[in-house]
């Protein structure tokens, strides 16, 4: 009895100890994650109310959002930086909500398990605990102005400070997937004797993909701050960070994911630094000393074009070092990898091009340059629209290893000398390129108070003719049988008629190994192995994107024959 008594008061003791250890690891997390937000309050704005004069145009004081013709809302925001987000976000509300409804719906489609979502969340709030610690005061305090229009429906995420906070390093874990095809972006550039008129012409796409909705209200967003220098980016609801932007000093910065390790710690943003180089830069070597100044946690190529140095150059960036890469020739391109000596990855040096979709793309872009080494507006809308591989091989509508993905958020051209810049309509890059002369913008933003466009008519660049063709019907039929697809997967469900099915989405898009993937996928979902090895095996004679993605496949195969 005694000893029975003695194993209770252990298992007693044990359990409290237990107990007391959880309750410390909850508090030490709740204390360690919390992020308090910058102690500023201006009542004469915060009781700001939004003037609307019709569903295309709404003010604050000399602020204002309108949407154009062409479907694109532009935003013209001034003053200081608790002003400037505090008005941002009134103005923009309902696509805060939006934009952050859409990211966490395109989240829970990509990771279907409740339990490893709670495991996320809690990962990368303690991963991020320290992330104000990493951001200049500026833009804390404009992302709290920004962050007091999100809605509470998300307080299970965090805090709306917190959570506009750490959505501003979304960019960058989308970088750390890169496998995943969250971000696969396209730059180039040319000058003297690889431009028409010898000045800098640039073009981007920025593949940042986390579903259709995501990129439906883009914000064109013309910023005149209380210190430093004016400047426009493209954005959406609740974000600051510059991923692709001009200012009035012809300086243009945009982002190109480079391979990187997992990170373990918080840092800056790499949309922020963007920011700041175009708010604060009118040279590569001063957004390169800007640049120097900040800790990020991803690999990132920062595309600086610079009317006064009359070049482009890349600004490559790890965690650990930082060098600033210049072509020898009067054209440079970017795609998702280091290009200087001391930055290079020796897998990528050593690699087959066809191995890796960075080196495919890069040396598709030198491909279509060299055809139209003068480059001008419409040389550089073509190429940025280019669907094909090497030699103009049909590669499949929305292969990796094409410029022209089908899942851009935005593409851009940047004339730096003139201040013109021509913006993407939806969808994708397939939309008419609109043109802005930031000159003019600036010159005329103050006191609107009423719909008037200010973009150059005369400049529009036409959308692109497949945006009309059958393809782009297959397209978007075969991202519907997709969609069915990986409900009846995740449902456990089979499909009625799906051999139909299947011969329906080979096709519509015969080239394309994801095709054979999603079928593949399917029959080994339901034990049918015979047919899944097929599938994949038809997937391993199209052009995969990286070696990876093939030696997956390969796995599945061997799995399924044993």
């Amino acid at each position: 009895m005694h000893r029975i008594k003695k194993t209770g008061r252990v298992l007693l003791k044990t359990i409290a100890i237990i107990a007391l250890v959880i309750f410390i690891l909850i508090l030490t997390f709740k204390v360690t994650t919390k992020i308090n937000p910058p102690k500023v309050s201006n009542p004469d704005i915060e009781n700001l109310q939004i003037a609307q004069v019709d569903s295309s145009f709404f003010y604050i004081k000399n602020n204002w959002l309108q949407k154009n013709n062409e479907g694109l809302w532009e935003m013209y925001i001034e003053g200081e930086a608790y002003e400037r987000g505090l008005i941002n976000g009134k103005l923009t509300k309902k696509f805060i909500y939006k934009q952050e409804n859409a990211f966490l719906n395109q989240i829970k489609v990509m990771i279907p398990s409740e339990s490893y979502l709670k495991f996320l969340k809690n990962f990368l709030a303690f991963f991020n605990r320290n992330i104000d610690k990493h951001i200049i005061p500026e833009y804390q305090e404009e992302i709290f102005g920004i962050s007091q229009s999100a809605s509470h429906q998300f307080d299970f995420i965090g805090s709306n400070y917190h959570r506009i906070l750490n959505y501003h390093a979304a960019h960058d874990i989308g970088h750390a997937l890169q496998n995943m095809n969250l971000v696969a972006c396209t730059a180039f550039a040319g000058w003297n004797t690889f431009s028409e008129d010898s000045s800098i012409i640039i073009g981007r796409n920025f593949d940042f993909y986390v579903g259709d909705e995501f990129a439906e209200d883009k914000i064109i967003m013309f910023c005149n701050p209380e210190h430093g220098y004016n400047f426009m980016i493209i954005t959406w609801g609740g974000m600051i960070g510059a991923t692709s932007g001009m200012n009035d000093q012809g300086l243009t910065v945009t982002l190109n994911a480079s391979k990187s390790e997992i990170p373990f710690g918080a840092a800056t943003p790499i949309s922020l630094v963007a920011r700041e180089i175009l708010q604060y830069a009118s040279t590569i070597d001063e957004a390169y000393e800007i640049a120097k100044k900040r800790k990020t946690f991803v690999s990132e190529s920062l595309f600086i074009g610079s009317a006064k140095d009359g070049k482009t150059a890349t600004i490559e960036k790890s965690p650990k070092k930082q060098a600033l890469f210049e072509s020898n020739s009067d054209f440079i391109i970017c795609s998702n990898h280091f290009q200087d000596k001391e930055m290079q990855l020796p897998e990528l040096l050593e690699a087959n091009a066809s191995d890796y979709a960075t080196l495919y793309r890069f040396n598709r872009v030198n491909e279509l340059i060299h055809q139209n080494p003068k480059l001008t507006i419409n040389s550089v809308v073509k190429i940025l629209r280019d669907q094909n591989g090497m030699n103009n091989e049909d590669i499949g509508m929305g292969n990796e290893k094409a410029i022209n993905q089908l899942i851009a958020h935005h593409s851009v051209i940047f004339k730096p000398n003139d201040l013109k810049v021509w913006v993407s309509t939806a969808p994708f890059q397939l939309g008419k390129f609109i043109c802005y002369d930031l000159k003019k913008v600036f010159e005329t933003a103050e006191n609107k108070r009423s719909f008037k466009p200010i973009h150059e008519e005369d400049l529009t660049i036409p959308a692109d003719t497949f945006l009309y063709s059958k393809n782009y019907q297959s397209f978007n039929r075969f991202k519907e049988i997709r969609t069915q697809i990986q409900a009846s997967l995740k449902t456990n469900k089979r499909i009625q008629d799906e051999n139909l099915l299947f011969k329906e989405i080979v096709e519509l898009n015969p080239e394309f190994f994801e095709t054979y993937i999603y079928i593949g996928d399917y029959f080994a979902h339901f034990s049918i192995n015979d047919k899944a090895i097929l599938a994949y095996n038809k997937a391993l004679t199209k052009e995969m994107p990286n070696i990876y993605q093939s030696e997956n496949i390969r796995s599945k195969i061997n799995a399924l024959s044993n």
